[in-house]
């Protein structure tokens, strides 16, 4: 995500049953049978990178880290959230237990040392998620292999142990090269190992493909070396084309990975609010289809994710970047139908201004007419309201809850999430069905990778279906 460090925690929903009009409204609680269920997707990113998030610090000890899950998850039920996405692979690293790649630094202050005493977060963030009937997303940065502030390189890094497959970058990063057929299958295998050893409801990424130009100081991608043999080798696309080739290639195989594995988990994916500027026309800023080598529209077009949260991240009134511009263009390519749950940074216009820009002051379906007129009715898949996050600092359960004041609406209702019914099997409803009381986690799992028992084929819960052109540095 590309927003400043005070404003990375964000919250995405997305209603999936709109007020199409009172006369229809009335039409459908006459008629026979049982009432429709709403349905809505409320979710919040937990980013791990730089410790944004989760948690507050590397090398707490895991009875604090847990702690601090809790409390996370705990506002979530809360406040009637049903998902979160956990940043599991921010640097080409784990924050569980993979013989693919190290622990994170995030996690233990030290590259590939696990926690002491031992545990799996993921599997704890999974139980404690599904226990408060919250899916858990894993998000991951697929081309990353070291942040800045991630610690130092040590000799567990894919920049040591796969030298061949990473470029460094003059800000302190190093990338794996997207367009190497070992990146693309090292990637894809971290991918299958989570969604085959975990109880996973989702994979994630985000805007992050080929780097973003600052991160080298304006200067090209360093990839000669791989370019050069596609080239000697007889390869007739441009530069620019041979390296969207290879993204879409791998969001392709991504997406096909999962279904093979589980048709039931989601993909979704998170890209740069703009597909390229003149895209409707008036829209204007950063290009990531010529600068990360994103052809995002070609995902959705071609239905290789299962949701889509472009990062809306702009005012109501900022013309050249206008929010409800860009949501009715990605509405218009959503040929496929696939979700369409766009991420928004209330948090960028603080207070009760951002609120109202994001049209959520009254926390109902009619907050989404007031955002986007007219586009309610007839949705088969409602526009999304942002929720206001506190900024990281605001530490603890009461100074975020005096920030976070939902006015009376419809969030104070559960609600079910959107069924995919394009898949052949979708996921039914987290309503709660625990066996244990949420936070009664006990201790630390000893098991070694690849036996989790939260990674089983079938799961024990019913299975039914700023400016473009600079958002600013994040480290996520």
């Amino acid at each position: 995500m590309r927003a400043p460090r005070s404003w990375a925690f964000l919250a995405l929903l997305a209603a999936a049953a709109c007020a199409t009009g009172r006369s229809r409204v009335a039409d459908a609680d006459l008629s026979p049978g049982p009432p429709r269920a709403a349905r809505e997707f409320r979710a919040a990113w937990v980013a791990t990178v730089a410790n944004i998030n989760w948690p507050s610090a590397p090398g707490l000890p895991p009875e604090a880290q847990r702690r601090e899950a809790i409390e996370l998850l705990d506002l979530l039920q809360e406040l009637n959230f049903n998902a979160v996405i956990l940043q599991v692979r921010a640097q080409a690293d784990a924050l569980y237990e993979s013989r693919l790649e190290p622990w994170s630094y995030y996690l233990t202050a030290e590259q590939g040392r696990g926690p002491d005493p031992a545990y799996d977060p993921l599997e704890f963030w999974i139980e404690e998620a599904h226990a408060r009937g919250l899916e858990l997303h894993a998000w991951l940065n697929p081309y990353r292999a070291h942040h800045p502030q991630g610690g130092p390189v040590t000799k567990f890094s894919l920049v040591r142990t796969r030298p061949e497959l990473v470029v460094p970058l003059s800000q302190g990063y190093w990338w794996m090269d997207p367009a190497l057929k070992e990146t693309q299958e090292h990637s894809l295998a971290v991918v299958t190992d989570l969604v085959r050893r975990y109880d996973l409801d989702g994979i994630h990424f985000d805007d992050y493909f080929y780097p973003y130009p600052e991160y080298n100081d304006g200067a090209d991608f360093p990839d000669s070396v791989s370019w050069a043999a596609y080239v000697q080798g007889g390869g007739k696309l441009s530069r620019g084309d041979w390296r969207r080739q290879a993204v879409n290639t791998f969001i392709r195989d991504v997406y096909r990975a999962v279904k093979r594995e589980k048709p039931h988990v989601k993909f979704g994916l998170s890209p740069f609010g703009i597909w390229r500027p003149g895209h409707p026309e008036s829209i204007q800023g950063f290009d990531p289809y010529d600068q990360l080598y994103a052809d995002a529209r070609l995902w959705l077009h071609e239905g290789w994710i299962d949701y889509w949260t472009p990062q809306l991240y702009w005012p109501i009134g900022q013309i050249p970047q206008s929010y409800p511009i860009l949501l009715g263009w990605w509405a218009q390519e959503n040929t496929r139908h696939r979700h369409l749950w766009p991420g928004i940074n209330v948090g960028r216009i603080p207070g009760a201004r951002g609120a109202e820009e994001a049209g959520i002051r009254s926390w109902s379906p009619g907050a989404c007419s007031r955002t986007v007129p007219g586009t309610c009715t007839g949705a088969s898949d409602p526009w999304p309201v942002a929720t206001p996050w506190p900024p990281p600092c605001s530490k603890g359960p009461t100074r975020r809850r005096r920030w976070f004041q939902p006015r009376p609406g419809s969030t104070h209702v559960p609600r079910l999430r959107p069924r995919s019914r394009w898949s052949s099997r979708s996921p039914g409803s987290r309503s709660g069905g625990r066996t244990r009381s949420p936070g009664s986690w006990s201790g630390g799992s000893t098991r070694t990778p690849g036996t989790s028992s939260a990674g089983s084929s079938t799961s024990a819960w019913t299975r039914s279906g700023a400016t473009a052109s600079s958002q600013g540095t994040s480290a996520r």
